[in-house]
């Protein structure tokens, strides 16, 4: 099976099926998929014809998706799952303005607010919702309200934060992001990958150059180059001890909880830790503090503006000396102020 799409479809429109999805029914499209033999080579532009045919074709190499503006390649596999984590519009027409800009993926939507605030109170981001250059890409391949797009107004430099599922979807997204830019004709300047250590930071960038080995790049000072775009590792590891937080693994959450220490806010919630930990027999999970600093600190929602809520409000000296020590400040005012 081969679908051809982009503009330049006409080379391949005397050997290809030319299929009106316009105006048909989604039964009519299934109908349509249940018919084809898998040796066709079909040209559309419709993204949910690809996502049926994708469902029915994507084993095997030579079942691809042709995307004719560059003349590139992707299996229907790799379409999948590009479809999956990146909800790609492959009418094509990804050229325009130039925009600087920077992306980062993070784990989860808790991340992805720490971080936000994080560019915001640090480097003078404000959130925008118009997006120019590659950020027109971006908002088309990613859902829109999954993930949050900044701007410096003072020199119009672009930053989209893009929550992922897990360790393994920063790394899933990495890749596939990488794809899209080879593939689709465009690129950003810096890609960061934020990752927690797990068992050390040797396995967490392992798993970073491992996905890169799929691809030409070369080693720079805080990363690896990949054709025009830097990709710059974010190692998420800073230990927290407390006689009554059990501290296991390093997550976004260890941050956080260093913040609050710094503000002053887990001293004033101490004595409900304590009574929670009688209460409970043991000691409380991170997450089990970040929800009594919640509600401590006055904010009915949940975490995910809780993190933001709070990094905002918090002293500059705390929030860098966290960064700071958990190794990350270099990286993210490398992502903040990047250029061509």
């Amino acid at each position: 099976m081969r679908i051809v799409t982009g503009r330049k479809w006409e080379a391949f429109g005397n050997d290809a099926l030319l299929f009106p999805e316009y105006g048909k029914t989604r039964d009519e499209l299934m109908a349509f998929v249940d018919s084809l033999k898998g040796d066709e080579t079909l040209v559309t532009a419709s993204l949910e014809l690809i996502d049926l045919i994708t469902s029915c074709f994507r084993k095997g190499d030579d079942n691809v998706l042709l995307y004719s503006e560059t003349g590139k390649t992707l299996t229907l596999k790799e379409t999948h799952e590009l479809r999956k984590y990146l909800d790609f519009d492959v009418r094509g027409g990804f050229s325009g303005e130039e925009a600087r800009t920077s992306v980062l993926f993070v784990e989860g939507k808790t991340d992805a607010k720490f971080f936000k605030a994080v560019f915001k109170k640090l480097f003078e981001f404000k959130e925008n919702r118009k997006a120019l250059g590659s950020l027109r890409f971006i908002e088309r391949v990613f859902e829109r309200d999954n993930f949050d797009l900044l701007k410096r107004e003072s020199d119009g430099h672009y930053l989209a934060v893009i929550p992922s599922e897990g360790n393994s979807g920063v790394i899933r997204n990495l890749g596939n992001f990488l794809r899209a830019m080879d593939v689709f004709g465009f690129a950003v300047e810096r890609l960061g990958v934020a990752v927690d250590v797990d068992e050390s930071r040797e396995n967490a960038l392992a798993s970073i150059t491992g996905k890169l080995s799929g691809f030409r790049h070369e080693k720079t000072e805080l990363g690896y180059r990949v054709g025009e775009t830097e990709v710059v590792p974010l190692i998420i590891g800073l230990p927290f001890k407390d006689e009554l937080i059990d501290w296991k693994k390093p997550t976004v959450e260890d941050l956080m909880l260093h913040l609050i220490a710094r503000e002053g806010l887990l001293e004033k919630i101490k004595p409900g830790l304590k009574a929670l930990n009688e209460s409970l027999g043991r000691k409380l999970k991170p997450k089990e503090v970040m929800y009594l600093a919640l509600s401590a600190y006055g904010h009915w929602g949940n975490l995910e503006g809780f993190y933001e809520l709070f990094v905002m409000r918090s002293r500059f000296r705390n929030l860098k000396a966290v960064l700071r020590d958990a190794g990350l400040m270099e990286g993210l005012r490398y992502l903040a102020f990047a250029e061509r």
